[in-house]
């Protein structure tokens, strides 16, 4: 992955802003088509707007013949989509072992309810041994039961297709043909197409082959041409102009379906405007990869609003006449959309400031008296109801404490045979690659735009408290009958054999600082080492991994570490259930507390 250029990572790429609308302007690659200041400009730019449009349509060849099919009609009703790791907490009980759907779905009321669910399941972990992508599906028991559940309460499921896996285990087919497997076994209804902005052109032609109506949804700002086979896609950190503009592709085909997306603000309300007004969605992804970035009460607010509207109107909002910028307040402090069939019309309107707003509204030349809540959403439905979002719920990000399991004790009169003591307490750094995962459960990025190497994937130094006291620690690993470290346990597995041994897990910190002092051997092949190190804050578990391991993945820099890495290297590992952490790459050693 290419390093970038110093930047301010609180303010939007070049490549993320809005486009200007101007005579001679390259408007095919934009993400949003910016909006005038001066209202007195805006409908010459609804004319070039319209102009492009049908200019854009000829040059391509774009006809929608495919949005026409009643197989792929369900993703333009795809409002609200929550990409949900397989181990959260919300859909996975570790208790019982089994999936918990409708726990999901009942936590999901807060957004208004799931159209769709990405079922997220090998990033961050994979690359720990040689477990493809597709292993990371295929492997996880109940998984065809979750999908048939969720389908059965209308939620549309979508799996996770990562084009970089291209140095684990080797499928004995190629990854359309993979990918289309995958598909028909689950009998899911989409695929998400992580890192891609299209999907090459032979995985369109292996979905068809095997099931109708499987949608692509693609990552950023879809090629143009591409809108012809791709009914939905991420607006994924697009930035709007000061006026809100319209998203390049909606207005292109008013068919396909965006989510807003911006993985690490905690204030959503710009891409909730925005999708109000361009009749698209959201993605609700509250936890990234292990890190708790939840929504405040106000946005989840403002988002059932949109959804309870967009579902009662989507028909229109696909095929009526959409006129952006329709309705403003004098100041522009409210702005909004109409979408026009006959004599049916929705309108959509937005507070863009903090403040409440109260006064009249042109409404095409109609003038309306109407109040909104800050930042507030307000509907005129074609029955002519007024809709408008909660007022008073907080826009403050709801912190969530994470919680580290206390390591048990094991106190033993002296030092075991096999162990040595380690050296005496004291405070350490552990050192981390920069992952999406965080270190110890806060979020590695706040409010930035799309993190990339240097701030993504360089080393980061975490300080780390001394060991509670006394204690000695198998020199070393556990290992089975050919004297090879013992593998495929998972964590809890470790410890029930370390107990059963008369031990316990070492915690990171007493494995580094025995491993720093020289006091640790490993045995061949090298392994991870699990530690007593889980972490829990209600949604995802994790835990430190230490040692290295002799399988290093190469290819992508997206893969878990890997290789031989010295005593200070920490992963943080997230913890999956059903038996998947079961890894002949993750051993374990034994510890003990002393008087």
């Amino acid at each position: 992955m290419p390093h970038e250029a110093p930047r301010d990572p609180w303010s939007p790429r070049p490549v993320d802003r809005a486009t200007v609308v101007a005579e001679g302007a390259e408007l095919d690659g934009a993400k949003i088509l910016g909006a005038p200041a001066d209202p007195a400009d805006w409908p010459r730019w609804r004319e070039q707007l319209a102009a492009w449009r049908t200019d854009a349509r000829a040059r391509i060849g774009h006809t929608g013949a495919l949005y026409e099919r009643a197989e792929f009609a369900w993703t333009q009703r795809c409002f609200s989509v929550a990409l949900v790791w397989l181990w959260d907490e919300q859909l996975y009980d570790f208790e019982q072992r089994r999936f918990t759907p409708e726990r999901l779905l009942a936590e999901a009321a807060e957004f208004g309810g799931f159209d769709g669910v990405v079922l997220w399941h090998a990033y961050p972990v994979i690359g720990i041994d040689d477990r493809n992508q597709f292993d990371w599906y295929r492997d996880v028991p109940g998984i065809r039961e979750l999908v048939a559940e969720l389908r059965e309460h209308d939620v549309r499921v979508f799996v996770d297709y990562n084009p970089w896996d291209v140095g684990t285990r080797r499928e004995p087919v190629d990854d359309a043909r993979a990918v289309a497997d995958v598909v028909a076994w689950l009998a899911a209804d989409g695929v998400f197409l992580d890192t891609m902005k299209e999907a090459p052109q032979e995985l369109r032609a292996a979905l068809d082959e095997v099931r109708p109506g499987v949608a692509f949804e693609g990552e950023s700002t879809l090629p143009l041409a591409r809108v012809e086979d791709h009914h939905l896609s991420w607006a994924q950190w697009f930035d709007d102009s000061d006026v809100p503009g319209v998203i390049r592709s909606r207005w292109f085909e008013q068919r396909h379906m965006l989510h807003h997306t911006r993985r690490w603000n905690r204030d959503h309300s710009d891409e909730l405007h925005s999708s109000f007004l361009n009749g698209v969605g959201m993605l609700i992804w509250d936890v990234v990869f292990g890190v708790w970035v939840g929504w405040n009460a106000r946005d989840r607010g403002l988002l059932r609003t949109l959804v309870e509207v967009q579902r009662r109107n989507a028909r229109l909002l696909t095929h009526g006449e959409w006129t952006p910028l329709a309705a403003r307040s004098e100041h522009l402090d409210v702005v909004g959309s109409r979408w026009r069939d006959g004599d049916r019309e929705l309108w959509a309107l937005v507070n863009r400031r903090a403040e409440p707003f109260a006064g009249p509204v042109d409404l095409d030349g109609r003038q309306l008296e109407l109040g909104l809540p800050g930042r507030a959403v307000l509907a005129i439905e074609p029955n002519g109801d007024v809709t408008v979002s909660p007022r008073g719920l907080s826009p403050e990000f709801p912190e969530r404490e994470t919680v580290r399991i206390e390591p048990p004790i094991v106190r033993v009169a002296e030092v075991p045979p096999g162990m040595v003591e380690g050296p005496p307490p004291a405070a350490s750094i552990a050192v981390f690659r920069r992952r999406e995962t965080g270190t110890y459960g806060e979020a590695p990025y706040v409010e930035e735009w799309k993190p990339l190497p240097p701030r993504l994937h360089d080393l980061v130094d975490v300080e780390r408290p001394a060991p509670r006291g006394r204690y000695a620690i198998g020199v070393r690993e556990v290992v089975g009958p050919e004297g090879s470290p013992l593998t495929g346990l998972t964590l809890d597995e470790a410890r029930e054999h370390a107990r059963s041994a008369g031990g316990r897990l070492p915690t990171e910190d007493e494995w580094q600082a025995a491993a720093v002092a020289g006091l640790l051997g490993r045995a061949e092949p090298l392994v991870w080492n699990w530690t007593e190190s889980e972490h829990r804050d209600g949604r995802t578990r994790f835990a430190i991994l230490k040692g290295g391991s002799h399988v290093e993945v190469t290819g992508s820099d997206w893969y878990a570490d890997g290789g031989a890495l010295p005593p200070e290297h920490s992963l943080k590992l997230l913890l999956a259930g059903g038996g998947l952490q079961r890894s002949p790459a993750i051993g374990f050693r034994l510890a003990v507390d002393l008087p």
